[in-house]
């Protein structure tokens, strides 16, 4: 399992990672920090063309409905690195025609790949070269140099698929804030050290409601830090620790799952489709991505570190009471929490209404 942790870390710095199945090897490259230079190099050591893995939230958005996890396409000539990043991202009708569009099932090593990906929020697309047998060989000599990681394909599955890890409560300290008082800051890191989350707890635990006021809020650079107008995250986040104080004190939780899970790179790819007219989930789907690609888990680990078993959760999205349920936390109701209306953020605000579910029709109904 280390090994597959070790894999992200690899597929971050832009370095291919080598997957051993049973039916045989595949060295897999990100999209992120592809060039010729590695595209020949793989090729050469491989012999192989490269199969290109595709979510099948990105296939949708060309048109094409797939069941799995993913699916691949194959080329007769390997495209070149704009023609591949192309096809990784750009939306379908800035696509040529002539490139190809059948997608074909993925192997076990191709989808552990697409796996690495997501997990490493990089852009969800991998490449893929299955070892030819005459290069088995070849391959063995930089595995044993170490300039190519190998990993158990079965290793990498259950490391994706076992959702953030396990929580480490690493640190804690008081925190006087702004017209709240002191706070207290807890901070968890997760097994593989990849991510860190915040507990913020409010007021004095004696004094906190039964069912302990929460807000789950995940990181939103842009806003919460910037006071970008394009959301409302900063403000929600800002409302509701003033709510959580007014009610008594509670707990926000701030989840490192920047942009719904999908990392703050893929948020501002998905910012420049969305200024050419796609709202956010048809931005996201673009990309790669599901509409919510959250994992309300390390929610429910942080609260059992804290001891709290009932809560009252501040959202106006009744799929995160449902999701937070599913992660087995005790959710006794729901208090609404808006934040602020603009003329940027109306129509993603309308999109979250209309198409996630969430109930802003009081905030959207005021005037700008």
């Amino acid at each position: 399992m280390r090994h597959a942790e070790r894999a992200v870390f690899d597929l971050r710095r832009g370095f291919p990672v080598l997957l051993r199945g049973d039916h045989g090897d595949t060295l897999i490259a990100p999209m992120e920090g592809l060039n010729a230079q590695v595209l020949d190099d793989a090729v050469l050591l491989t012999q192989a063309k490269p199969v290109l893995v595709l979510s099948k939230h990105r296939l949708a958005s060309l048109g094409l409905a797939v069941s799995d996890l993913s699916a691949s396409l194959q080329f007769e000539h390997t495209p070149d690195c704009v023609q591949l990043l192309r096809l990784s991202l750009a939306r379908a009708e800035a696509l040529s025609a002539d490139l190809p569009l059948a997608p074909l099932a993925s192997s076990p090593e191709e989808r552990a790949g697409l796996l690495l990906m997501r997990r490493a929020e990089l852009i969800p697309a991998a490449l893929a070269f299955p070892v030819a047998e005459g290069q088995r060989d070849a391959v063995e000599r930089h595995v044993a140099e170490a300039s190519i990681l190998a990993v158990n394909t079965a290793d990498v599955i259950a490391l994706c698929e076992s959702g953030p890890g396990r929580l480490t409560r690493v640190s804690d300290a008081r925190v006087p804030l702004a017209d709240l008082g002191d706070a207290r800051f807890v901070l968890f890191r997760e097994e593989d050290g990849s991510r860190e989350h915040v507990a913020v707890l409010i007021g004095e635990r004696p004094h906190w409601p039964e069912a302990v006021p929460v807000r789950v809020h995940s990181a939103c650079l842009t806003g919460d830090l910037f006071g970008s107008q394009r959301c409302d995250c900063g403000a929600q986040l800002r409302n509701s620790l003033a709510m959580i104080k007014t009610l008594g004190g509670g707990i926000l939780l701030y989840l490192a799952q920047e942009g719904r899970g999908i990392g703050l790179a893929n948020k501002l790819r998905a910012y420049r489709l969305q200024d050419e007219g796609l709202d956010t989930i048809d931005a996201d789907q673009v990309i790669g991505f599901g509409k919510d690609e959250r994992d309300y888990r390390v929610a429910h680990e942080m609260l059992d570190a804290l001891d709290v078993q009932r809560i009252e959760l501040l959202t106006n999205n009744p799929e995160k009471v449902s999701a937070l349920r599913d992660a087995g936390i005790e959710v006794v109701s729901r208090r609404a929490l808006f934040g602020q209306l603009n003329d940027h953020n109306h129509f993603y605000l309308r999109t979250k209404a209309d198409r996630h579910g969430h109930l802003l029709e009081e905030l959207l109904a005021r005037p700008v």
